[in-house]
């Protein structure tokens, strides 16, 4: 078995909870290097991968000069995700880059062109779509089962969820609230549905209303209303070029009872899909109306060598596999380009309060 050698560059929840497991489950993985500013997270995640002999750095460009690496994990802050993947893949490496892929078109299309210059493969974790039930429903979109999908919403909305640790609430370091943390993979996931991704026109409003009511039941706990730079609810209005409508709505604090992240509403001309309550299909029958609702009460996602594998682990797997077996990239680079076009032209529009056509 050919075994592959990962960096990973940013040493903290993301890295050490979602790639660890992730890592851990693909047995080409050989993790060999940790970097981070903080010399004792990198310790800490070389300790808990069990790497006794795993390298350490504080400079990722130092790290990077490693010709024995061959794979970079980017779990950095939002805004130095463009610089680290760029200098990554020119040093060789093929990336798996947390999401968003940047806080700004511009620099995500550098992204793109370093890969391609490159020769290098670029993922972003977009996890959410290697769920149970997107999984499903993908297949079903390909299938056309759905028919011309030509209305969706992308649903990111948290009551009270307003992440308080790290620097989520940091415009410069994070780019954004909700709209750019969990309004991306709602948006993502919706145009992979779709296979939509030629965007014509956005209309979009970001509010920060609530940011000044720190204590109220927030699941994480309150945070101080003076260190609060960002949105804490955004929507927006997108027209594709083939006439399709998409809105999307992100909130991390919003009086509402209507919540639901990471999940998307379908309408086609054959039939319709919803994932706020799980998924449910919705069509016509004989004159009936119908609905199909699939079982995912085991949990499955996809079955390999008898594995049953959680969605980061099959994230993982997809990349690995696209970079030893030649298999299909699953979040393509070009996707999420457009994912970060879309979200860059929601906090133009909502700036300057005029609509923003995408050429």
């Amino acid at each position: 078995m050919k075994k592959l050698n990962v960096g990973i560059i940013g040493c903290g929840a993301i890295a050490g909870d979602k790639y660890y497991r992730a890592l851990n489950a693909v047995p080409e993985a050989n993790v060999i290097a940790f970097c981070s500013r903080n010399i004792k997270n990198a310790e800490n995640l070389r300790d808990k991968f069990g790497a006794t002999e795993g390298k350490v750095f504080t400079d990722y460009k130092e790290m990077l000069k490693d010709k024995s690496i061959d794979v970079v994990y980017v779990c950095t802050y939002n805004n130095t995700h463009a610089p680290i993947t760029i200098a990554a893949l020119k040093a060789g490496k093929h990336v798996m880059c947390e999401k968003p892929m940047a806080t700004n078109y511009a620099d995500a299309k550098k992204m793109c062109e370093a890969a391609k210059e490159s020769g290098k493969l670029l993922t972003i974790g977009y996890q959410y779509r290697c769920n149970p039930a997107p999984l499903f429903l993908k297949n079903m979109c390909q299938n056309n089962e759905l028919g011309e999908i030509y209305y969706a919403k992308a649903h990111a909305i948290r009551r009270r969820g307003v992440p308080t640790w790290g620097v989520f609430l940091d415009k410069e370091q994070q780019g954004g609230g909700p709209l750019i943390d969990i309004g991306t993979h709602a948006l993502d996931m919706t145009l992979w549905m779709m296979d939509n991704y030629k965007p014509k026109l956005v209309v979009g409003s970001v509010y920060k209303k609530l940011s000044d009511h720190p204590n109220c039941g927030n699941i994480f706990g309150p945070w101080k209303a003076e260190n609060y730079e960002v949105e804490d609810s955004a929507f927006a209005f997108i027209t594709m070029e083939n006439g399709a409508t998409v809105t999307l709505e992100a909130s991390w604090a919003l009086n509402t009872i209507d919540t639901g992240e990471g999940i998307c509403t379908l309408c086609g001309t054959k039939a319709g899909a919803d994932m706020k309550n799980g998924l449910v299909i919705v069509s016509d029958k004989d004159g009936r109306f119908t609905e199909l609702k699939p079982d995912f009460s085991d949990g499955a996602i996809e079955y390999a060598g008898g594995k049953i594998w959680k969605p980061e682990e099959l994230e993982t797997r997809n990349f690995f596999d696209a970079i030893l077996y030649g298999a299909e990239l699953r979040v393509k680079p070009e996707q999420a380009l457009v994912v970060t076009q879309i979200l860059d032209a929601i906090y133009e529009s909502a700036a300057t309060s005029k609509a923003v056509y995408i050429n």
